[in-house]
């Protein structure tokens, strides 16, 4: 299978063609699933396996309405949970069915890494295409059609709406700018709401519990955290952070400030969201590069993603891999790094510092 052509394809279509495309290569392979347990010969051991997995992947893929809407708040919801990231909702999710809590405890993630891309004036459609576009342009892999940014809000605001009056609202941050900009961002949208509100730091709580000495961990993201440990976190809800109407409007108002803010890339520093200058980690990225061994017999060229990997590994701030492969790519634009290979996905190519 040629993956840089279908890649190439699908990067040659508008938004609508996306749409349509899908829905008929969907609508064939529901008709290939109601067809294959009446065919009579078995298909053979090389085609059997593929329709397996497209069958498997439209099943999948049919399935996420109904997966989703199982967590929206509902009105006998006691507690509502909102975090940042789907990995750290798929550990909260995990943990949820193992406590038996899923009838009354519900989930709000917010799916987007908001330590990156301009937020400014994000409460408008305005705003959202800017940032959805920033997203087109800069980070590779986003095929992210023009109204995803539109229905992701929309669909936030749906079910911050369906948040019944007697529930708990637990939102979960940590010490880096996605998460605290998130909780910025949802106290803004919360507003007057009569509801308990109390804020976790997951990270914080862990670290607290099972760091000693000889062995410890410093979590950068909640989604670091394993579910066994979140156990304990979720255990602890009553003990966070109470939040009365002087904090709800002072973190809309520093929810406000950002949003007025155009850059593309935020970091949390002595409890306090500062925006950075796009190139604030080209120096750490060029020193990380000098400091990795490239493969012999490859004349001193360096795969991308290990440098990505590197650099992600041993970062303070929690940024994403997505953002550190977009500056490698503004080096080699600009001529300080030069490369091997097509810049297509980071495995695909290989950079080094330009020579001369």
């Amino acid at each position: 299978m040629d993956m840089l052509a279908i890649k190439k394809a699908v990067s040659t279509l508008r938004d609508e063609e996306v749409k349509q495309y899908l829905t008929g290569i969907l609508a064939g392979i529901g008709e290939l699933k109601e067809q294959h347990g009446q065919l009579e010969r078995p298909l053979d051991k090389h085609m059997a396996e593929p329709v397996a997995e497209l069958i498997e992947q439209y099943s999948s893929l049919m399935s996420l309405p109904a997966q989703r809407a199982f967590w929206d708040p509902a009105p006998d919801s006691t507690h509502v949970h909102i975090l940042c990231g789907d990995s750290f909702g798929g550990s909260m999710k995990q943990v949820l069915k193992e406590f038996g809590w899923t009838a009354t405890h519900k989930l709000i993630i917010l799916r987007e890494n908001y330590a990156i891309g301009p937020l400014d004036q994000l409460d408008t459609p305005v705003g959202r295409k800017l940032r959805s576009d920033w997203f087109r342009q800069h980070i590779h892999e986003y095929y992210t059609v023009s109204d995803e940014c539109e229905r992701e809000y929309s669909e936030l605001l749906d079910n911050l709406e369906q948040i019944p009056e007697q529930a708990k609202i637990i939102i979960w941050t940590s010490g880096n700018a996605c998460e605290q900009t998130g909780l910025r961002l949802i106290a803004h949208l919360l507003g007057k709401r009569p509801n308990e509100i109390i804020v976790c730091d997951a990270c914080e709580i862990c670290e607290e519990l099972f760091n000693r000495p000889d062995a410890y961990i410093n979590y950068y993201h909640s989604g670091e955290i394993p579910s066994d440990k979140l156990r304990e976190a979720l255990l602890r809800i009553d003990e966070g952070s109470r939040l009365g109407a002087a904090d709800i409007a002072r973190l809309s108002q520093e929810w406000k400030e950002i949003s007025r803010q155009s850059g593309a890339l935020r970091i949390w520093q002595e409890d306090t969201l500062l925006e950075v200058p796009a190139e604030y980690y080209d120096s750490y990225l060029l020193e990380k590069l000098d400091s990795l061994q490239p493969p012999p017999g490859d004349d001193g060229f360096l795969k991308s993603a290990r440098l990505v990997g590197e650099a992600l590994g041993y970062c303070e701030q929690y940024v994403g891999d997505a953002y550190f492969e977009h500056r490698v790519r503004e080096l080699i634009y600009s001529g300080v790094l030069e490369i091997k290979g097509v810049p297509t996905a980071m495995r695909f190519y290989s950079i080094r510092r330009r020579k001369g």
